[in-house]
């Protein structure tokens, strides 16, 4: 595979322009990096913000490090750090990345293996860490970004709504039945289900891929050494995936469908508005906070599938130093404190949403706390076996190129691509283009790429 660093920089020279500016459009505690502080980019999502609320007393009251966040959307986040990581940016100490950007940074040397900090600080226990997760944010054996949370995907659903229906969700539904049910349960007050629809490879293109996996499609062939091959945006299955998708939506999904991804839908299913939901198992500990409206009127089953035994991604937020960050010792106090087992440990009785929405996914200890085990019995269970089944290593029915995921490829030209598609993919959604025009744009988009 060819050099990632110039990759990743072409992909957001658009980008750079617009969120050049400090904060990016999102909100910052300060700007300030002078004296003894930090400066931190995490996405905008519940659990980040319990830590940034619990970060002066449980963390600066104690190191005396005092922490600038900037919390960001999806989509601005990872222009973001791209920017600053791969392009040599030096405005964050710390950012918050995944398994899709972990590797190849780690293998271009931007990041700092985290390995070595880890392993002197015995508090940490790494050998806690939940393996496939570790395993997910490595290479090479070495660990370029701690995990805040991890998650799969799976379908969450209302039981009592479901009931009244005269319907059962299976434990392992396929796509048929969950659209099925989606479309008997739909009307004019709730949804049938919710179903990301935001451009951004992270936010439609995420749920999208796990369907196009399971439904025989992919973005690229692989050639014999893992490289990218031809485009496959113009074949049946692919074609097929997004139709089910689209008219899934269209029959029976949210309002405002174009513009919603996680916070969107969360917002809803918790408002009453719609009756299932298919996205990330960390939101099972927000339905489930002492603080939900729809506390215990939920089930949960493990993601849809057509032509694969399994379909759900493995995801994990996490955090990484930049190599040109000059505070790496203080980054590392502050991700050790954010990702440690102490902080779960501690947020459970000072977070609004209790123990139930605690970080999880990420550490064995979690699920032996027994204030947890309590809070979460409702979803647990169905969230370590969905991370325990995500095909990481063969989400599809064909190889494809690049390092292991479900929900994305693992090559650094995804990311534009799967951008600029989701773009064409969500006009179908807002009804203002025609699948097979979008189908058309986007194997241009996708064999570009690949001549790279």
């Amino acid at each position: 595979m060819r050099g990632t660093r110039g990759l990743w920089a072409a992909a957001v020279v658009a980008a750079v322009v617009a969120v050049v500016a400090a904060g990016c459009g999102g909100k910052s505690s300060s700007s300030s990096s002078k004296g003894n502080s930090i400066n931190v980019a995490i996405v905008d999502n519940p659990q980040m913000k319990d830590i940034a609320k619990l970060t002066p007393s449980l963390f600066t009251a104690k190191s005396g490090i005092k922490v600038n966040y900037t919390v960001l959307d999806e989509g601005t986040l990872r222009q973001v750090t791209t920017r600053d990581v791969a392009a040599g940016g030096r405005q964050f100490d710390v950012v918050m990345i995944g398994p899709y950007e972990a590797p190849q940074f780690g293998r271009d040397g931007t990041i700092q293996d985290l390995t070595p900090y880890a392993q002197r600080e015995a508090s940490y226990q790494l050998s806690d860490i939940i393996p496939s997760v570790r395993s997910a944010l490595s290479t090479d054996g070495k660990l370029f970004a701690a995990p805040f949370y991890g998650e799969s995907s799976f379908v969450m659903y209302r039981k009592d709504v479901l009931k009244a229906a005269g319907l059962t969700m299976p434990a392992r539904p396929t796509w048929d039945q969950v659209a099925a049910i989606a479309r008997k349960v739909n009307s004019p007050k709730m949804a049938g289900i919710c179903l990301r629809g935001k451009p951004g490879w992270g936010d439609l293109g995420a749920s999208f891929t796990t369907v196009l996996n399971t439904f025989g499609g992919t973005w690229w062939s692989a050639k014999p050494d893992g490289s990218i091959g031809q485009a496959q945006v113009n074949q049946p299955a692919f074609k097929q995936a997004l139709q089910f998708y689209t008219s899934l939506i269209h029959d029976a999904g949210e309002k405002d469908a174009a513009n919603s991804s996680f916070n969107e839908c969360l917002t809803q299913y918790k408002d009453g508005k719609v009756a299932m939901w298919y996205d990330a198992t960390v939101a099972a500990g927000i339905l489930e906070a002492s603080d939900s409206p729809v506390k215990g009127k939920n089930g949960y089953a493990l993601a849809p599938v057509k032509d694969t035994p399994a379909s759900g991604w493995l995801w994990s937020w996490a955090l990484a130093i930049p190599k040109t960050s000059s505070k790496a010792d203080s980054a590392w106090k502050y991700i050790s404190f954010a990702t440690g087992p102490q902080y779960i440990k501690e947020a459970g009785t000072r977070i609004d949403g209790g123990w139930a929405a605690i970080p999880p996914g990420t550490r064995n200890s979690t699920y032996k706390i027994p204030q947890y085990e309590q809070a979460a019995s409702a979803f647990a269970d169905e969230t370590l076996k969905s991370m325990a089944a995500a095909p990481i290593a063969n989400p599809g029915t064909s190889k494809r190129p690049g390092l292991p995921g479900v929900q994305y490829v693992g090559v650094p030209q995804f990311q534009d691509v799967g951008n600029q598609c989701t773009q064409q993919f969500s006009a179908v959604i807002a009804g203002r283009s025609s699948i097979d025009s979008a189908l058309k744009n986007c194997q241009t988009i996708a064999s570009q790429a690949a001549s790279q």
